[in-house]
């Protein structure tokens, strides 16, 4: 499992991650980043390696518009990933149900989140968090929204995953971008 933090600060996104790939009783710390930029985007996925090489390496994301930006991430964008899932192989299908895994896009300074479903979702609060250290992290970012320094609140919402998690493991990749 893991933990991937979003916060939208001063017309930037950060996403952060850890670094652990967890199966069973296995946990092992990866190289390979979970947060990473794809031209004007910054993505943080969850559940799967193979997922992240998909958006990292195979998946080309159309240009976001200046206006409609909500409209176009939860048709164009998310049906581009959909088709970039499905060609690699890694879309799962349940009762003729699609899904996959969650992550975390930021672009022109808005953050939103892709759940499995491919349903797409803005957080009124400028910050959103998945994985399995997802509930400890939002407290950490909510605990910290006064501070100023967006990439210290992403570290310290991993680190408190970290210590309050058993999936989370450091080292953190912090990425900002997805500029307005």
């Amino acid at each position: 499992m893991t933990c991937v933090v979003g916060l939208e600060h001063g017309g930037l996104v950060y996403i952060g991650a850890d670094s652990a790939a967890v199966s069973r009783e296995r946990l092992r710390i990866r190289s390979d980043p979970k947060a990473f930029r794809v031209g004007p985007y910054v993505m943080g996925f969850t559940t799967s390696f193979r997922m992240g090489d998909v958006l990292r390496y195979s998946f080309v994301p159309p240009d976001p518009p200046s206006r409609g930006l909500e409209r176009f991430m939860a048709t164009a964008f998310v049906n581009t990933a959909r088709a970039a899932f499905k060609e690699a192989g890694i879309a799962n299908s349940t009762s003729g149900v699609e899904s996959c895994g969650a992550f975390l896009v930021g672009v022109r300074g808005r953050l939103f989140t892709v759940e499995s479903d491919y349903q797409v979702g803005v957080e009124r609060a400028g910050f959103h968090a998945v994985g399995s250290g997802d509930q400890v992290a939002l407290g950490a970012l909510f605990a910290s929204r006064n501070a100023k320094d967006p990439r210290s609140r992403v570290r310290m919402a991993l680190a408190a995953a970290e210590r309050f998690t058993s999936d989370v493991r450091r080292p953190w990749r912090v990425v900002g971008g997805g500029e307005r």
